[in-house]
């Protein structure tokens, strides 16, 4: 055959005819999983079609036809993104035969067994690139006959070949041989199925492949923080070993404080005039304490690794060891115009200084709570973006207020209002409440933040009587979640949303965690 294009064309057409008769969406389940199986065996063949041609193409092919090189190419042709043109290009790669320059004849391929079973429509460009990474990843160490012997393998477990039990026994270097008869055939591997048995191989030709030396793993650490995109930044990155550890510790210490048995919801609620005489063993009991459904708190485990994160830096940002910037600790700055803090519009021009814990907020003192600010924008330097006027209302609860007044230009006043709980506040109110206020939260409240009740723009002192702890997503999205706090007698008590309490009164909350007694002996 020539040019194999009439018959690609063919199925182009009965493929249209297919599609057109509408008759995809009226299947039976039997008949429908009958369409998938033959749907799988075309899809599997048109990559090895692709992939086969990709191979045999000369070097200056894309060129040829307008194109930087095969990448372009391949968007272009066949209208997929950068990375499946990537997949293309590096599945040709592994199949490509070289010719031998005497004859002119096709020399065998890199993985020769593998290609046999991706034109037989086995495996796809998925499963030959499973089947083939782990070991192509161990680079030289692995020889060229034992790379024959481990696609001869791969290329029979794609095929669902069992061996016999004997040579299953055998080693590897022993046993593996393309012409090897297989006792039974079981259901052909998935991709997934071909990388875990790679994996498995190469650990076996190249035992000390898996564990890169310590300069290796060394000059490929990185951390990188992309470009601002739908309001998040994305991080990549490389993590060694033992600085995944302490993160994973940073995490585990936020989000699952418990070590002794099974986690529990960390706040027990009682209405308020059944505070006296209640015992412990009565918490238990109180239906307001159980989340079965993960409703009062349904973040993901991402994104409370991320809050965890944020609550981190925060507290790193404030320890005393921090180096300092322009003499003081590591400062957030928020900007927001004055008098749209104080109207609660937020136009986004002005300034915020937040280390956390110690923060700045150039504005009006006379504001409203975070929620009139759900519209407004409000400026951070460094960040590409503006950010929502929120974000100054909840910096400035946990920090102070600078007021900086300018007369066309020149700055002609500059007052500081301090809205920050000291050091001694903060031990006592962790003391008193021990955890995030909110219901379910597990949160210490040494990692909290610290929350005015009534606030500060309104009077609220900065005093443990007006300090109750949250954590950093709690206290960011309180304004808008539905839970209320108040402080009765210096007592924090919640009142939470009407699909959590639908009597809507307010509850004492009493933390689990209770704090050892000692006695003298």
């Amino acid at each position: 055959m020539n040019n194999p294009a009439p018959l690609l064309d063919q199925v182009v057409s009965d493929l249209d005819r297919v599609l057109g008769a509408d008759a995809l969406g009226a299947l039976s389940d039997a008949d429908r999983m009958h369409v998938l199986r033959i749907a799988g065996e075309a899809f599997r063949r048109i990559e090895a079609v692709v992939v086969e041609t990709t191979a045999g193409a000369e070097p200056g092919f894309p060129e040829d036809f307008g194109c930087r090189n095969m990448n372009e190419l391949l968007q272009r042709v066949l209208r997929v993104d950068a990375p499946g043109a990537a997949r293309v290009v590096k599945a040709a790669d592994m199949v490509h035969r070289d010719v031998e320059l005497t004859s002119g004849a096709r020399l065998p391929a890199q993985w020769p067994s593998l290609r046999g079973s991706m034109l037989e429509g086995t495996i796809g460009i998925a499963g030959l690139l499973a089947a083939v990474g782990p070991i192509e990843r161990a680079g030289v160490r692995i020889g060229a006959a034992d790379r024959l012997r481990a696609d001869a393998e791969l290329a029979g477990q794609a095929r669902g070949y069992v061996l016999a039990d004997a040579d299953a026994d055998a080693d590897f270097g022993e046993r593996a041989d393309a012409d090897a008869v297989p006792a039974d055939v079981a259901p052909q591997a998935t991709p997934e199925d071909l990388k875990q048995f790679a994996q498995l191989i190469a650990l076996y030709l190249d035992p000390d492949g898996s564990a890169p030396s310590e300069a290796e793993a060394s000059q490929s650490r990185s951390f990188t923080v992309g470009r601002l995109r739908n309001g998040t930044y994305p991080v990549r990155g490389n993590m060694l070993p033992e600085v995944y550890a302490q993160m994973q510790l940073i995490f585990d210490a936020q989000l699952n404080p418990k070590t002794d048995g099974p986690a529990d919801l960390g706040v027990t609620f009682r209405p308020s005039d059944e505070i006296d005489g209640a015992s412990d063993g009565e918490a238990g009991t109180d239906p307001f304490n159980s989340d079965p459904r993960n409703v009062i708190d349904p973040r993901t485990r991402a994104q409370k690794q991320h809050d965890a994160l944020a609550a981190a830096l925060g507290i790193a940002a404030r320890h005393d060891e921090m180096p300092s910037l322009g003499g003081a600790a590591p400062t957030l700055v928020v900007h927001i115009d004055a008098s749209d803090f104080a109207a609660g519009t937020g136009a986004g021009r002005g300034s915020v200084n937040n280390a956390n814990a110690d923060a700045g907020l150039i504005a009006d003192t006379d504001t409203g709570t975070g929620a009139g600010f759900a519209a407004g924008w409000a400026t951070i330097p460094g960040v590409d973006a503006p950010v929502s006027a929120s974000v100054a209302a909840h910096t400035a609860c946990t920090g102070t207020i600078q007021r900086v007044l300018f007369d066309e230009g020149r700055i002609i006043g500059i007052s500081v209002t301090d809205r920050v709980f000291t050091v001694h506040q903060r031990r006592a109110i962790v003391l008193r409440d021990k955890e995030c206020l909110i219901p379910g939260c597990h949160v210490p409240a040494s990692w909290c933040e610290i929350h005015h009740v009534t606030e500060h723009a309104r009077g609220g002192p900065t005093h443990t009587d007006n300090g109750v702890p949250l954590c950093w997503h709690h206290h960011r999205t309180l304004d808008r979640s539905g839970w209320e706090i108040r402080m009765i007698g210096g007592i924090p008590q919640i009142r939470g949303p009407a699909w959590w309490d639908p009597t809507q009164r307010w509850r004492t909350p009493r933390a689990t965690l209770h704090t050892p007694t000692r006695t003298r002996v």
